[in-house]
């Protein structure tokens, strides 16, 4: 095609002023708060006054040479240019590859200006000639310090196009070893004849990591990152290596009709030693206490001194009907499988369960726990899911007021009724009681990022990955905090490690795509919505996606074709999805129909003022109006009485 006549696609800055308007203000903002402007400021007066003194004073009254004034005019840039290179890089996400120009830089700054000043003073003591050698001597310095830290960061994970890591990242340990007293329970084997009991043997690795939980002295990674681990070909000495732990349990269960035989060792990861092993036989209704004996045997063989609680807390046994626990196993394992099918068998599980057992604590937290997911998965919408719910928790709280799974589900409901700041109330007391219970930990995250308090979501994300570090969904949890920060790429990483553990999750795959446009890499996003519109059609993450894509685009017809009364509604009390939703209209210049969204979204609990403030770069030409403005001293003032 001749060049006069081909078309050269619009850039996103053109069809979109207020996102350029807005990269202006985010170099403004990043300028702030790097305090560049202050620094230039204060070099350029201190640097003349310093000049001043070397020249009235030393100079002129103390007759140094007049080199001096050239010694500290270069002293000053290199001390400037450094400072500056610090200041801008220092506070920058990462980059691929752990690539940090600061480091690079500021050394190769400093031993420029150091040569100069060299050559200046050789100059001025009669030695010349050395110019060469000393611009010889210094490349040969400034290659060697490149060359060094490129080793150092060639280990790094590399990031495709596409923005997707290109292989797993697994968890290491670091050189000094894991810590002590940590352990991790391995899925047993079901070596049953007719391989029918993967259920069973769930239910076992599940038991046993819930009575080692009561036990604070020992970290024990859970149950969601165990269960990845089930088949895994790799050896003990690896997992606790990619997990930090210590020391790794693994078994295997043979069930045959009502005959039970169950084996048990434990393994030093770290030194690959056999610490204990058993085996035990028995009928299906010395289940219990065998779990009992295979707890109580790895706290002897760690040398762990229980407190009452701790012990009583392995000899409880909540549900001690061996026909009721295995409905609650399989109920269980239903639930693990994340689609309605298993959602409805769970349920009728449960049922049986409390039909045969009476109202239990267990039992009921899982039935309200399913009527939760029907609502968070939007599979269903009916508001008696509240009113089951509540009635679920009730229950439980009337056999145990002391029930971490009740103030769970209790925050869970309040969240979603938009009483946020009861919903955290509800999340804390339920690590009180269970500290390492993972879903509160990640919930009561997820619900201090949205308020902007991100401060006080980062170590609830750091112990939830400590201890739950193989579940995708965490990772989710820890990019949006990022993404919440206004830290893009750190999200995207994030969300990239869930991606490599779960390909199949389209909530991640679409949490980076909307990363990558927030960090304006909107090619590669494009390709992304794409993908989840080809694979997920059917799902919330696929629309929404669409919605985002064109409005990215300027597409203004075909987004809004995309926006169905489904659609609202699915999304509609979800404090996330609505302002993904504003983005979209704002960037199609539907201004009204944004800050509804907004409204919608701060009702719900979206109160991350700074977010909405400055970090997003889809809301910049709805910042002006009289109504967002508005609305945004209502969540500044919400924000700053919010506790955490």
């Amino acid at each position: 095609m001749p060049e006069s006549k081909r078309k050269t696609p619009p850039r996103i800055a053109d069809q979109h002023p207020q996102i350029a308007e807005s990269g202006f203000r985010a170099l403004f903002a990043k300028l702030k708060k790097r305090r560049i402007v202050e620094t230039l400021a204060a070099f350029i007066g201190g640097g003349w006054l310093l000049v001043e003194v070397v020249e009235r004073l030393l100079v002129e009254h103390y007759k140094f040479p007049k080199e001096s004034i050239d010694l500290t005019v270069v002293s000053v840039i290199g001390a400037l240019l450094a400072t500056l290179v610090w200041r801008w890089y220092r506070t920058t996400e990462k980059r691929p590859g752990n690539i940090k120009v600061e480091v690079l830089l500021v050394p190769l700054i400093i031993l420029a200006a150091l040569s100069i000043d060299l050559m200046i003073l050789l100059e001025n003591l009669g030695i010349s000639g050395k110019t060469l050698l000393i611009a010889a001597v210094a490349v040969g310095l400034g290659i060697a310090w490149i060359i060094l830290k490129s080793l150092q960061w060639a280990a790094a994970v590399p990031v495709s196009s596409s923005g997707l890591i290109q292989k797993p990242t697994e968890p290491s340990s670091p050189a000094s070893g894991p810590p002590e007293k940590s352990i991790v329970v391995l899925p047993f084997s079901d070596l049953s004849p007719q391989k029918d009991q993967e259920y069973f043997c769930d239910g076992m690795t599940e038991e046993i990591i819930t009575d080692l939980s009561h036990v604070h002295a020992l970290r024990v990674i859970s149950r969601n990152s165990a269960m990845m681990l089930k088949g895994t070909p790799k050896d003990t000495g690896t997992i606790g290596r990619e997990l930090n732990v210590q020391y790794v349990l693994e078994g295997s269960l043979r069930k045959a009709g009502n005959d039970l035989k169950i084996t048990a060792q434990l393994i030093d990861a770290f030194n690959d030693a056999h610490l204990w092993a058993e085996k035990y036989s028995g009928t299906l209704d010395d289940v219990f206490a065998i779990q009992e004996k295979v707890s109580r045997s790895i706290v002897d063989a760690l040398k762990l001194k229980l407190t009452p609680e701790e012990r009583q807390g392995i000899i409880a046994r909540p549900i001690d009907n061996v026909a009721a626990y295995d409905l609650h196993i399989r109920a269980r394992h239903e639930m693990s499988r994340e689609t309605e099918v298993g959602l409805e068998q769970a349920l009728q599980l449960i049922k049986k369960g409390l039909e045969i057992i009476g109202e239990n604590e267990i039992f009921l937290a899982d039935e309200g726990q399913i009527y939760c997911l029907y609502m968070d998965w939007g599979i269903k919408k009916e508001q008696n899911l509240f009113v089951k719910a509540e009635e679920c928790i009730q229950k439980v709280f009337a056999l145990n007021p002391a029930s971490a799974y009740g103030h769970f589900l209790r925050g869970m409901i309040r969240r979603k009724k938009g009483a946020t700041q009861e919903a955290v109330r509800e999340f804390k007391l339920s690590l009180t009681i269970d500290p390492n219970h993972p879903d509160s930990m990640a919930w009561l995250s997820w619900v201090y990022a949205h308020s902007g308090k991100v401060v006080a979501a980062r170590p609830l994300i750091s112990r939830l990955l400590e201890i739950d570090p193989l579940t995708p969904i965490n990772y989710f949890w820890a990019g949006a905090v990022e993404l919440m920060d206004g830290k893009f790429e750190l999200g995207i990483e994030e969300f990239n490690k869930g991606h490599q553990l779960d390909k199949g999750n389209p909530a991640i795959r679409y949490s980076i795509a909307i990363g990558l446009a927030y960090a304006r890499r909107y090619e590669e996003a494009y390709k992304l919505f794409d993908q989840i519109e080809q694979e997920f059609s059917k799902t919330v993450w696929a629309r929404l996606g669409l919605f985002s894509k064109f409005s990215l685009q300027n597409k203004k017809s075909e987004a809004l074709q995309t926006v169905t009364e489904e659609l609202k509604s699915l999304v509609k009390g979800e404090e996330m999805y609505t302002i993904f939703m504003a983005e979209s209209y704002a960037l199609i210049n539907e201004k009204n129909e944004a800050i509804d969204w907004i409204e919608n979204g701060v009702k719900s609990g979206f109160i991350n003022y700074p977010f909405l403030i400055e970090y997003d770069p889809f809301l910049a030409n709805i910042r002006s109006e009289p109504r967002f403005q508005k609305l945004m001293e209502r969540v500044k003032k919400e924000r700053e009485v919010f506790e955490v």
